[in-house]
Parts: C-alpha cells; structure tokens; sequence
C-alpha cells in the first residue's frame, strides 16, 4: 500500500467518522448540537457586512442598487368594480353604457400586464440586499475587491466543502430510508410494525433535513397533526415534504413514479400505507376521494400530507386551493411555512429548471432556514361547500405566514385563465349597465 492510498483512507475515515458523530447520531436520536444555528448567525453577521460595503463602493460610483420591497406588492385598498365606474363616471351612475366605462377596462389591462400578480409568484423572490450568491442589481459588475475575493472563498467553501459534505449526507439518508423501510416491511402489521417505521422515517427525514443545512423553527406544536385528519400546507418546494415529516409522521399521497424515486416509493409503502396512485387513478377524482376517505376513517393510520395548490409558489404568497381535500369531511390541520430566502431560494421553477439542478442549486446555497406554524384544527361549517371551506383555511395559512392571499389557480403557470373568471368579471359588469333589482324597483 502506498503512502497516497494510506492518506486517502484515513481522510475517508474521519470524514465518515465527524458524519457519524456530529449529524448522523444527533439525527437519529433527534437532538442538536447547535452548530447550525451558530453558522447562520455567523452568515447574518457576514451578509450585514457585505451589503454596507457594497451599498459604500455604490455611492463612491454613484451606482444605484435596485431595491425593491419584499414582495413586489404596492398595497392597494380593494375596491368593487361597480364603486370605481361610478367614480368615473361624472354627474351620476346611471345603469346604461357609458364610454367612460372603456376607461376603466384599458386601465385594469395595463395594470394586470405591468403589474401581473401570477406570473411573478414563479419567479425567484427579490432580495434587498446580496446575498453573495447572486446579485440583486443585474448592471452590477464590480464595486470591491474585497467583496469579489470573499464571494470568491464563498464560491469554495460552498463547492469544496458544503456540497460533498450534503451529497454524503443526502444519499446516506435515502440510502438508509430504502433500505430499512424494506426491512420493517417485513414485520407483521401491529404496534411494534408502526413504532419502528415512525422512528425509521423521522431519523431518514432529519439526516435529509441537515443535508441541506436546513435550520427550521416549529411554533405552536400542540396543533400538530393527529391520525384522522389531513394535514395541508402551502407549497414552494419539494423539500416542503422533509421539512414537515422531519418534526412529524405522515402518509404522503402522489403519483407513482418509475427510477430512483420509484424504488424509494415501494419501499416506504411496505413500512406505511402511503397512497400512491397510477396515472390513470390519478384524473379519476371520485376514486382519489375514495381511497382518501378511507385512510382518514381509520384512527390507527398517519395523518396526510397535502399541498393544495397543486404546484410550487416562490414563498410570497397562497394561491389558489384545490377544493377535493376538502370534500372529504374530516378535520383539517393548516401549516404555513415560510422560507428566509437571505440564505438560500427554497422555490422550484420546474418550468426552468430540472430536479438534478434544482438539487444541487440548493446544496450549494449557504443553508435553508424557514419558519413552520401549526395552525389549530379547523372544520367545514354548516352551510359551507368546499370551495368556501378552502378559501377559509388558506386565508388562515396567509396570514400567518405573512403571505399574500391570492384567489388565481396555480394552474395558470402553464394553462390560460379559465372561462369562469372571465365569466365573473362579465356578470359584475352586467350589474352596473342592468342596475340592480333595488334601483328597478325605485325606477
């Protein structure tokens, strides 16, 4: 044996062994050494630094650095588009056609195409300030050496150090997922089956979780999901899934796949009754309500973990919520959670960017840190439908994420607006010209 290879085996020794002492054991037994926490406040600390420079070397230039708020949004006091034609119309608002009504209609076109509310929410949130991964002024080309030779030695800790150190870590965690979940397949279904697939899946999830150097809070964890409910949450990424199953157990529903994530697939299932579903199963909306209400009727069997939208949304707001979780009349458990994007963009554009670069665009971001809320059990009212029922529980998941409400279908990432809304909008119009049943009968 050489003297190479003897170097080479004893680093491939201690990096196995710092692994197994400093994040694998602490995430199996689900406990923490705080080091994570010590590194942001570390890359805060660095950041602060970094934008006071780059905002100085800015005047010297008399460069101006683009700054937009934190979500793009100029609040507007909501107004009926009944309210805003009579305001247009001078000297009255009688229900007849006016061509001041043109107006109206041209200005709300110009506003939606300068300041378009769903084509923004796939794009990458705005930063105020760099975040030495990207830049926020696009124009910018240099202002410091020094701020170029620290994004420099960021550029080789991230790629020499953090991304090996994430990938082991990565394909440890859903190495050991595989091949344990097969194992406790192998149990009989009873008590001891179900404890040992829990603590299979929570040591898996927490080994991912730290595979992304992801530092998340949990408040409010009294409303944590319990067996027989749905657990439904607003979605940016694909790593909402880990985030939430690492602090909780629960049966996840989607398409079966085929590859990697195939093989994954069939080996939890034998562990826990997830609910995977053919494509053909998948468009038959009466069977997945089926298979749905099934699982939550039986007490014994984890919650399930939903993403109403339907497809991924850049961590600024909620849209709309997919009415079928909600006809199933059992209780619903809402999540908010929000991503920190100083440290890292959390958001998939699966529309730009496959899921290998998405992986490695987030293992070589400094880290993902979020904050998670559970929200208290909510349940349909008397005389609400689904649709009403929906609005409702992400009006509340909005709100405590600090997240816009929006009413558009997520759908509209890849598909045109739907008939209906147009529809909508026609029929409120129709109100002004015809004039409401109060003004018919005074007339």
């Amino acid at each position: 044996m050489s003297i190479a290879d003897l170097y080479l085996g004893i680093s491939f020794t201690v990096w196995f062994t710092l692994l197994l002492v400093f994040i694998i054991v602490p995430a199996i037994f689900g406990v923490s050494f705080g080091i994570r926490r010590l590194y942001m406040k570390s890359l805060i600390k660095l950041f602060e630094w970094a934008t006071l420079r780059m905002e100085r070397g800015a005047k010297e230039k008399n460069q101006h650095l683009y700054k937009p708020n934190s979500n793009g949004i100029i609040a507007k006091e909501p107004v009926s588009l009944e309210q805003e034609i009579h305001e247009m119309r001078r000297g009255g608002a009688e229900p007849e056609f006016d061509m001041s009504d043109i107006f109206y209609f041209c200005r709300r076109g110009v506003e939606s195409i300068v300041d378009d509310e769903v084509t923004k929410r796939f794009t990458a949130e705005e930063l105020e300030s760099w975040n030495l991964l990207t830049r926020s002024n696009y124009n910018f080309h240099h202002i410091s050496t020094r701020l170029t030779a620290l994004w420099g030695v960021g550029v080789l800790i991230r790629y020499g150090f953090l991304l090996p150190l994430r990938v082991t870590l990565a394909f440890t965690g859903v190495g050991l997922l595989v091949v344990l979940t097969s194992i406790v397949g192998l149990f009989p279904n009873g008590r001891m089956k179900n404890y040992l697939s829990d603590k299979v899946h929570l040591m898996c999830y927490r080994i991912c979780v730290r595979s992304l150097t992801a530092i998340i809070t949990y408040h409010d964890s009294e409303n944590k999901p319990k067996n027989g409910g749905i657990c439904v949450a607003n979605h940016t990424s694909p790593i909402d899934v880990i985030i939430l199953a690492s602090d909780g157990c629960y049966a996840m529903v989607g398409q079966v796949h085929g590859g990697l994530m195939g093989v994954i697939q069939r080996a939890m299932v034998k562990a826990c009754p997830h609910i995977w579903f053919e494509r053909s199963e998948v468009k038959d909306r009466h069977l997945v309500a089926k298979r749905l209400s099934d699982h939550v009727a039986d007490t014994s069997k984890l919650p399930i973990l939903i993403f109403p939208e339907g497809t991924c949304i850049n961590n600024t707001s909620v849209m709309m919520f997919k009415k079928g979780s909600f006809e199933i009349g059992c209780t619903v458990y809402p999540v908010a959670i929000k991503y920190d994007p100083r440290f890292g963009d959390a958001f998939w554009n699966s529309s730009t960017f496959g899921m290998v670069n998405y992986l490695l665009h987030m293992m070589s971001s400094w880290a993902i840190v979020c904050s998670v809320w559970y929200l208290p059990p909510m349940s349909r009212m008397e005389g609400e439908d689904a649709v009403q029922f929906a609005n409702r529980v992400k009006a509340a998941i909005a709100r405590k994420g600090g997240l816009a409400d929006l009413l558009w279908d997520g759908g509209l990432k890849r598909g045109k607006v739907k008939e209906v809304f147009k529809e909508e909008q026609q029929k409120l119009y129709s109100k002004v010209l015809v004039g409401s049943s109060e003004d018919r009968s005074r007339s």
